[in-house]
């Protein structure tokens, strides 16, 4: 068998493969979060969101807060990340056209919001 119809199989099958890939996969919410900080936006996105009523007074809403995470970068460094309940998580960007550091408490339900310094 020559190289060329080695090839042509090849591409036939690779093409076949996508294509079913593509309609297994169309409805689903699959996502591929192999870093730290995707995996963490994406479990905080997934729970149910807690604001106090202090910060509620801020003009921060829960649609607010969801699109801050989406856009916001994890600092690490400051973040409690050793707890077994609820993890202590630092996330910074920009909220309302101001640089914010937003303070969440991710437990095994919930995502509460502990403070918001802007």
């Amino acid at each position: 068998m020559t190289f060329i119809k080695r090839l042509g199989y090849y591409l036939i099958g690779l093409s076949i493969g996508i294509v079913i890939l593509s309609f297994i996969f169309s409805g689903k919410k699959t996502s591929c979060n192999y870093g730290p900080e995707a995996r963490v936006k994406s479990q905080l996105l997934r729970k149910e969101m807690h604001i106090p009523s202090s910060i509620l007074k801020k003009d921060v809403t829960n649609e607010l807060i969801k699109d801050f995470i989406k856009k916001s970068s994890i600092n690490f460094s400051e973040s409690n990340t050793k707890k077994d309940s609820c993890k202590t998580y630092i996330l910074n960007g920009y909220l309302i056209s101001k640089y914010t550091s937003v303070e969440v408490e991710n437990c095994f339900k919930t995502v509460t919001v502990l403070g918001i310094k802007f």
